[in-house]
C-alpha cells in the first residue's frame, strides 16, 4: 500500500518539480524514504516529507508513525 501511493500520489507531484523520491523500507512504524533530483538538495524537501508525505501515509496506511529520509 505504501509503494502504491508513493506512485500515484506522491512521485507524480514531486516529478512536477524536477525531483523523484524511492521507497527503501519499511520498520517499526518508520517508512524511509530516498529524495533524489532537485529534491535532494531542496531545503523545502523536510517540510514536503514531514507535512505532506508523512501525513498522507499515516492517514491512509495503519501502522505509519514517521518518514525518515535517508
Amino acid at each position: 500500500m505504501i509503494k502504491e501511493l508513493l506512485a500515484t500520489r506522491v512521485r507524480p507531484a514531486v516529478a512536477m518539480d524536477g525531483g523523484d523520491i524511492t521507497f527503501k523500507g519499511f520498520k517499526e512504524g518508520t517508512v524511509y524514504l530516498h529524495m533524489q533530483g532537485a529534491c535532494s538538495g531542496c531545503p523545502s524537501s523536510t517540510a514536503t516529507l514531514k507535512s505532506g508525505i508523512e501525513n498522507l501515509l499515516r492517514h491512509f496506511v495503519p501502522g505509519v508513525e514517521a518518514v525518515q529520509q535517508v
